[in-house]
């Protein structure tokens, strides 16, 4: 067998392996929703989803420099608007609408905005408002609330919301500011539900990529997300919909 048909046949195989394969990239505050899409996605349709999660500026960052991703699921509107505008996705719409809670793993606590303006505490736990937008829907709370220079030296800031949870999930962090959809599902801790009204909205949105025009998996998960029974998953995770 010569050369040309051996790269051939192996080109021909790789398409094979992926053709029933759609790559997404995901905010993190949406991970625990987007692995129940995944499996019903997976099982009504066959089809295999292979997802990426991490902050909604990084994963921008990454689909600008190639990473080969069909769908991105971002926690902002603005990210999917530049690449929508660059030509590089189409098809924008919102998924989901996030809610902010301030959150401690320990039991009983009465949170309030006072808690952040007189009960002492170490540490507060926020994303990165630089590269995700629940840090800055947080830092725009704290503002609000004339707290924010008080407690700034008191500030963990993680790459993601997944992981301002996780320093208070593991006691590194008293407090924190995470997403509403983090905590929903479970009765532990402590939480307050923050008031819309006192940041804007964490309103998030999709777009087909470029590479995701050329599967036709990606535009199947597209429709499946815009679907009742997906926005019913979305709702059940503490989040709003359209």
């Amino acid at each position: 067998m010569n050369r040309l048909l051996i790269l051939l046949l192996l080109s021909l195989l790789g398409f094979a392996t992926h053709a029933d394969t759609v790559r997404i990239a995901v905010a993190a505050n949406f991970t625990a929703a987007m692995r129940e899409l995944a499996e019903h996605f997976e099982s009504a349709s066959g089809y295999r989803t292979v997802v990426s999660f991490g902050s909604t500026g990084k994963l921008y960052t990454q689909i600008i420099h190639g990473a080969p991703f069909e769908v991105f699921l971002s926690a902002d509107q603005d990210r999917p608007a530049l690449l929508e505008q660059a030509g590089r996705a189409s098809g924008r719409f919102t998924y989901a609408t996030g809610r902010l809670v301030l959150w401690s793993q320990a039991a009983g606590q009465d949170l309030g905005p006072e808690t952040l303006s007189t009960v002492p505490f170490n540490k507060l736990a926020i994303a990165n408002p630089k590269i995700a937008p629940y840090g800055t829907a947080a830092v725009e709370v704290l503002t609000n609330l004339g707290v924010y220079e008080h407690v700034r030296p008191r500030l963990v800031i993680g790459d993601s919301v997944a992981q301002a949870h996780q320093f208070v999930a593991t006691g590194n962090a008293e407090l924190g500011l995470v997403a509403l959809a983090q905590v929903s599902l479970s009765d532990q801790g402590s939480r307050w539900l923050v008031p819309e009204t006192m940041h804007s909205p964490v309103r998030q949105d999709a777009v087909l990529l470029d590479r995701g025009g050329r599967n036709p998996v990606a535009a199947a998960f597209i429709e499946y997300l815009k679907s009742p029974e997906a926005r019913a998953i979305v709702r059940r995770y503490g989040y709003e919909t359209e």
